[in-house]
């Protein structure tokens, strides 16, 4: 067993570094370095994090001591893996460590990090652009020297800033190593943008999306099917293709909404101002989407919230893969489709394929069985359910 918690290797473990609330889920094996605090803007009527706090800027000497920290905490778990029987797996060293009760969530990041290969980098909070453009390539080449076997180093931003920097600026980060861009577009219809509060125009995405391309990211743009409800899903559709044509992203991510009493829109949602779709209608705008996708992107079901998983793919090659699956889904009859949706979200099933196992398919029925003898709602259940993702 790893163990790192005695004598002088408990203080270069636990010194620790700012680690921020959130990371996109394919950043799940990177090393967490904070950047900035919190968020600019911080009104997205959807979004839950950030609230109660303030954005604030942090100083390049700050961040290159937390670089430090992480990168001595990496020195020591690579050490042990040599000398405490690993035979200089780092991987497998790294493992043991995660494996232990350690509290040190930085010390379980570095671990992480190393247990995933070591070699991506997420640049914390919401918006790292903001930075000024000096400054964020210090810290990148602080990153680089710093952790030599890095391949990917990525990070959030807002299309607002992303939009305002030069051409030039951006083919200055992306030289010192910043390499992918995550990007919240979530529609690309403007009343439903401005209703969302979302700070953004279409055209402002589409800019901020070209110019990113143009200077070497590869950009990963966030899609979220359900924000129009029942009102603006239409206009949802159709804009949101439109403006995906117009930027063709590395990768199209898809992040179906759900809302919690956390959000802001929830208070929309108990007035009835705002009215959600049904999971059933939220597929049928990821169809409509993917039909009118004219791009070479990537496209992404890489989060829970999303019902069908396996709808993804290399575009145009995959469309009709991807529109099989949800039509499939569709002609599935009513209790059926229902069985479905319950056992995604009680973790049962992560593909559709999965429905078809008795064992798991009688499991769901007898639950969905039991909802209704106790006079509950099923879709109500589905929605608590889903609450445990956010």
């Amino acid at each position: 067993m790893l163990r790192m918690d005695h004598d002088s290797e408990t203080t270069a473990l636990t010194s620790g570094f700012e680690l921020g609330p959130i990371r996109p889920p394919s950043e799940a094996y990177s090393l967490l370095i904070r950047a900035t605090r919190n968020c600019p803007w911080n009104k997205c009527l959807f979004c839950h994090c950030y609230k109660d706090t303030n954005f604030s800027l942090r100083s390049v000497e700050e961040i290159e001591r937390e670089i430090d920290a992480a990168r001595e905490m990496r020195d020591r778990i690579v050490e042990a893996s040599h000398t405490l029987g690993y035979g200089g797996n780092v991987q497998l060293a790294a493992a043991a460590l995660l494996s232990q009760p350690y509290d040190d969530p930085c010390l379980r990041n570095v671990a992480l990090f190393l247990h995933g290969g070591g070699e991506s980098v997420f640049l914390q909070d919401s918006n790292t652009l903001i930075m000024r453009t000096p400054e964020l390539v210090r810290i990148l080449i602080h990153l680089r020297d710093s952790f030599p076997g890095l391949t990917r180093v990525t990070t959030y931003s807002r299309s607002h800033t992303a939009a305002h920097k030069s051409l030039e600026e951006l083919k200055q980060i992306r030289e010192a190593g910043l390499v992918r861009i995550h990007m919240g577009l979530e529609t690309g219809y403007d009343p439903l943008l401005q209703y969302m509060q979302k700070g953004a125009t279409s055209e402002q995405q589409i800019a901020a999306g070209q110019k990113l391309n143009a200077a070497g990211f590869d950009l990963s743009e966030y899609v979220m099917p359900g924000l129009g409800g029942k009102a603006m899903a239409a206009g949802h559709v159709r804009e949101t293709t439109r403006v995906l044509n117009a930027i063709n992203p590395a990768f199209i991510r898809l992040r179906s909404l759900h809302v919690t009493p956390t959000m802001p829109l929830w208070a929309h949602v108990e007035d009835g101002s705002f009215q959600l779709q049904s999971e059933d209608d939220v597929v049928r705008e990821i169809a409509g989407i993917i039909e009118g996708l004219e791009v070479t992107s990537e496209l992404k079901s890489d989060h829970i919230l999303n019902l069908l998983m396996e709808v993804e793919g290399t575009f145009p090659q995959d469309k009709d893969k991807c529109l099989a699956v949800i039509h499939e889904y569709l002609a599935m009859p009513d209790e059926e489709r229902l069985n479905f949706q319950l056992g995604r979200r009680m973790g049962l099933y992560e593909t559709l394929s999965d429905i078809r196992q008795s064992g798991r398919h009688d499991r769901v029925a007898d639950t969905v069985r039991r909802i209704r003898e106790r006079g509950d709602d099923v879709n109500e259940v589905i929605r608590h359910l889903k609450d445990r993702f956010i």
